[in-house]
């Protein structure tokens, strides 16, 4: 800004001296015409007034001596005799130039320092404000009118400062509560790209921030129903709300999905906001509620029948042959197992659904914990000629409670021998990733149908009931694998193909320090 002021006072001294300079040259080459025009005229005026005086005093004078003495007052101009006068000219001119160029240049300097350099100290304050810079403050002095801009443009940067503050206040309250709302929440501009996308929308879909942000909705893998509803939202331009069943990560989730499109100013269509609150739990426990009762009178009518029926056989008197009596018991005994069996997995998934179930975690090594499964299933492993092939030399930590974690890997390790055929291999394998540590439990058996895996972890869910309860499940073994797996911070994936076996992943967090 200091140079624009320089820039300016020397144009305008140039200018100023450019026009001096002219004016002097131009004045010294008048000069000689305007001397002789006035030698001219003061020859003929003296001329004038001699004649007058002789005819006045009546003076006799002959026309020669006339004519002579009216010579006398005539001047010559040549340019050498006034040469001396000339210059004499010139140099008063230049120095009165000169004096009035250093005091035009010292009345210049003081009008750009009076005028020019509040107006670009404000200049520089609004280009400031321009920028964004809001606490940027014009600091002129000047004339009257200068010091009203200078207070127009501090009053406008308070303003719009104070309108910044409240702005990001605005924008930080609407933040957080689109990050820590309940709800996944999604805005979608109106060329189908993701404009806003909440934490809660993020984990429920496994993405990150990075892979979503300035996307199309349909390049980021969301399950089809709900892309079709988002479609629809954006085809009819109205609010609209559905129930929506999808699988997400192995799971059967219900979202209760409600899209509007968003207006702005004049009524201008910006693109669809879509919200989705999760009524999964709400409709598994309406789900259970009403499975509870026809699945555990299922479950409990075959034995109740059996010790009920062969309980009134005996008691008709079958009692008196000893053979079929101790067959009758054992039948009654084996039944009766099956009952607590049943009783007691549903105390225990009962135990660990209550609020406030907690465990004693501990740094747990995944190789103790697995070779202690392995023990405890080594009967029912002999009993059916099967072998484990273990790949266990690695030691892993987690962080978990040990005697639930035996209890999570007997149990699949359980389920992996019921479901396999004689002969068979069941695998068992550690290894690690950034966050988790992974066992992963891999049978032979009769595998399982792609569109049966999200129900496999539902209680009293079978996929072979004739096998399972063969086998003396209870069909609520996986429920309550995955309830554990989850209270550990885990997860717990499934994948299975039919005829050539199931491999069950169980990730739980390390344990960094060890």
């Amino acid at each position: 800004m200091k140079s624009m002021t320089s820039r300016l006072f020397y144009s305008f001294i140039f200018l100023v001296g450019s026009i001096l300079a002219v004016l002097g040259l131009v004045i010294g080459q008048l000069f000689p015409f305007y001397v002789e025009e006035y030698v001219d005229i003061t020859a003929e005026t003296s001329q004038a007034q001699l004649e007058q005086v002789i005819d006045e005093r009546n003076i006799t004078l002959s026309e020669v001596d006339r004519q002579a003495l009216l010579e006398t007052f005539i001047i010559s101009t040549e340019q050498e005799q006034f040469q001396p006068m000339q210059n004499r000219l010139v140099v008063v001119l230049t120095l009165l130039m000169v004096a009035a160029f250093v005091l035009i240049g010292i009345v210049s300097n003081r009008v750009v320092h009076n005028f020019v350099e509040p107006i670009v100290n404000v200049t520089r304050t609004a280009r400031e404000l321009a920028i964004g810079n809001y606490r940027a403050r014009a600091f002129a002095n000047g004339p009257k009118t200068v010091v009203e801009l200078r207070n127009s443009i501090n009053i406008l940067a308070r303003n719009l400062q104070d309108i910044t503050k409240t702005r990001e206040i605005e924008e930080e309250r609407l933040k957080t509560l689109i990050e820590n709302m309940g709800s996944a929440l999604m805005m979608i501009d109106r060329e189908g790209q993701v404009s806003i996308v909440n934490k809660k929308f993020l984990q429920r879909f496994d993405i990150d921030y990075e892979d979503v942000s300035g996307k199309s909705f349909l390049m980021l893998g969301l399950p089809v129903q709900l892309e079709e509803f988002i479609d629809h939202v954006f085809l009819t331009e109205m609010p609209y709300r559905q129930q929506l069943e999808m699988e997400i990560q192995q799971e059967i989730l219900y979202k209760q999905a409600y899209g509007a499109p968003v207006m702005g100013e004049h009524g201008r269509w910006l693109g669809v906001v879509i919200v989705m609150h999760d009524v999964s739990e709400l409709i598994r426990l309406e789900q259970i509620r009403k499975d509870f009762v026809a699945n555990v009178s299922h479950e409990l009518r075959t034995p109740i029948t059996s010790i009920k029926g062969f309980s009134e056989t005996l008691l008709d008197g079958a009692f008196k042959d000893e053979q079929m009596l101790l067959s009758f018991l054992e039948i009654i005994y084996q039944e009766s197992n099956r009952l607590q069996m049943l009783v007691n997995d549903l105390l225990e998934l009962s135990k660990i659904e209550r609020h406030g179930f907690s465990l004693d975690v501990t740094s747990t090594s995944l190789q103790d914990v697995l070779i202690r499964a392995m023990d405890l299933t080594s009967t029912q492993l002999d009993n059916k000629d099967m072998q484990f092939d273990v790949d266990i030399s690695k030691d892993v930590h987690v962080i978990g409670d040990a005697n639930r974690l035996i209890q999570i890997f007997t149990n699949l390790i359980n389920n992996a021998i019921s479901y396999s055929k004689e002969g068979k291999t069941v695998s068992l394998r550690i290894s690690t990733s950034d966050a988790y540590g992974i066992v992963e439990v891999n049978d032979q058996g009769i595998g399982i149908e792609k569109s049966e895996i999200p129900r496999v972890f539902e209680r009293f869910y079978r996929v072979d009931r004739a096998r399972s309860r063969d086998s003396g499940g209870t069909g609520l073994g996986l429920s309550i694998v995955k309830h554990l797996v989850e209270a550990h911070h885990g997860k717990i994936q499934l994948t299975s193909e039919v005829g050539k076996g199931t491999c069950i992943k169980v990730l739980l967090p390390l344990d960094k320090k060890s």
